[in-house]
């Protein structure tokens, strides 16, 4: 429990050195996120050179932001259709996605006090899992995204409500309450999987998996704004987020209502991740790992580790993806096969030299 201890202590701390590391912090991984959508607009089953890609986003920046200089640096019409209209949009995706759980995973494991947790763990997956494979399965006429969003607004919604009482949300309550309807809502995905039909069984599992293939502009178009509006609230909560992990008394006496943090900051990060997961399908351990990483390099204040968070989380899946649609050569893989192959081995690492803290 020490490190929350830091961080509720920490929460006091203003002036010159807090905007300093923020800006340090967030200038270094945004400008390590740039170079890697650049980089990874070179990677898949064509190969494009990196000189390329750099004169095709160039040109492309020279046409939409008239304050951009230069110009005749593009590749051919192949290779732009190729990095504009089929990877960028997916990398943008990916990074976005990315930023959302990373965002939304630091918030959670300073909620619970507990490095082991993630976004999902009040039922968020679950909940959109049930949507989009209902909607795979018996071919509604709505879209497997917004069915997914849907489904996990309804499932947090659902878990928060169970775990309120009088006004007043127990942590612990809310993390048994979670795992209990996970448990009703994997059964019901399990049993529609079952009564479908072979090619509603590979959508289902593919979606599962959580993948950005054939990601358009449209869903870059679907999915930003809420990532970044709730971004801007959690990020506006993080102090009230430090403060409340002093206690409720404390927080009370220091002009916090717990209860009402409590419950933005659940709403807002349901919100976030329920945008992330419908667009992208399951990805896991991206909020587990990336949060609990930057702990160790940035330190607890939540108001440095959400913004950092967010970036690391965005780098992360942009490689992810990118090893996802090259490890097979011409066959794709879904990212969330990465990210588990990733996920897994730290977590395991977590368990064998952490203490996992009860709640």
């Amino acid at each position: 429990m020490a490190g929350y201890e830091r961080t509720a202590e920490a929460s006091f701390g203003t002036g010159r050195s807090l905007r300093a590391t923020v800006v340090f912090w967030c200038s270094v991984l945004s400008f390590v996120l740039l170079v890697s959508v650049a980089l990874a607009s070179g990677i898949g089953a064509v190969d494009i050179g990196y000189s390329t890609v750099v004169a095709v986003l160039v040109d492309a920046a020279r046409r939409w932001l008239p304050f951009v200089s230069g110009g005749g640096f593009g590749g051919s019409e192949a290779h732009e259709t190729i990095i504009l209209n089929v990877r960028l949009p997916r990398i943008v995706v990916g990074a976005t996605v990315g930023f959302a759980l990373g965002a939304a995973g630091a918030v959670m494991q300073g909620f619970f006090r507990n490095p082991m947790a993630d976004p999902t763990i009040i039922g968020i997956s679950s909940g959109a899992a049930v949507g989009a494979v209902a909607v795979i399965v018996y071919s509604l006429s709505v879209s497997v995204q917004f069915a997914a969003f849907v489904g996990a607004l309804a499932a947090a919604g659902l878990v928060y409500g169970l775990a309120t009482k009088n006004g007043r949300t127990g942590v612990a309550t809310l993390l048994l309450a979670g795992i209990a309807v996970q448990m009703f809502l994997g059964a019901i995905v399990s049993y529609m999987m079952h009564v479908s039909d072979d090619e509603g069984l590979r959508s289902a599992v593919y979606w599962l998996m959580g993948n950005l293939l054939y990601k358009s502009w449209s869903d870059v178009a679907a999915v930003v704004p809420p990532v970044l509006l709730g971004f801007g609230v959690l990020l506006f909560f993080a102090r009230d987020l430090n403060i409340l992990l002093l206690g409720e008394r404390e927080a009370r006496t220091l002009g916090v209502n717990p209860g009402r943090t409590k419950m933005v900051l659940l709403a807002v990060s349901s919100i976030v991740t329920a945008a992330a997961v419908a667009v992208a399908g399951v990805i896991g351990f991206v909020g587990l790992i990336v949060p609990h990483a930057m702990r160790l390099v940035v330190g607890p204040d939540h108001r440095v580790l959400i913004p950092t968070s967010a970036l690391a989380g965005a780098v992360f899946l942009v490689w992810a993806d990118a090893v996802a649609r090259s490890v097979m050569g011409g066959a794709e893989m879904p990212v969330g096969i990465v990210t588990a192959l990733v996920g897994v081995p730290f977590f395991l690492y977590l368990l064998r030299t952490r203490e996992v803290h009860e709640l």
